[in-house]
């Protein structure tokens, strides 16, 4: 996958940086009760990860409503996973979204299967429109 290797660390852990794009294939909108936006709602996506126009993997999540405020204010928090050839990297945490989006958010990666069975780091992710965000993958084992 062209992953490009960091700084040691301790213990003879190393981190690997690599970037990849998740496209959503399918998303829906669980709307509990009361009817709109209330704690509870969740979104649940699935897609594809790309990388360099190629699909590499999977991914699904499901995010929760935690906090709403005024129109097009609320926090979510979400839980993912992405599936890739040698193993699934889990990921999770909260952030604000704003009628101008959710921004620029970061998930703590909480562990994986496979290759990423000792994972632990940071995703970085931009959304780049409604069906793809480009995510940096920190990952440390």
């Amino acid at each position: 996958m062209g992953l490009s290797k960091g700084d040691g660390g301790s213990q003879g852990r190393h981190e690997e940086t690599f970037r990849l794009l998740v496209r959503s294939t399918q998303s829906s909108f669980i709307d509990v009760n009361p009817p709109g936006s209330s704690q509870g709602d969740a979104i649940v996506s699935s897609g594809e990860l790309l990388k360099q126009g190629a699909t590499v993997g999977t991914y699904g999540e499901v995010c929760t409503l935690t906090r709403t405020g005024p129109v097009d204010y609320f926090d979510l928090q979400c839980v993912g996973s992405f599936t890739l050839g040698q193993g699934q990297i889990t990921v999770q945490g909260q952030f604000p979204v704003t009628p101008a989006g959710p921004g620029e958010v970061d998930l703590a990666i909480t562990g994986g299967t496979g290759m990423y069975r000792t994972a632990d780091g940071y995703v970085h992710a931009v959304n780049i429109n409604d069906t793809d965000t480009e995510i940096t993958v920190h990952l440390i084992r």
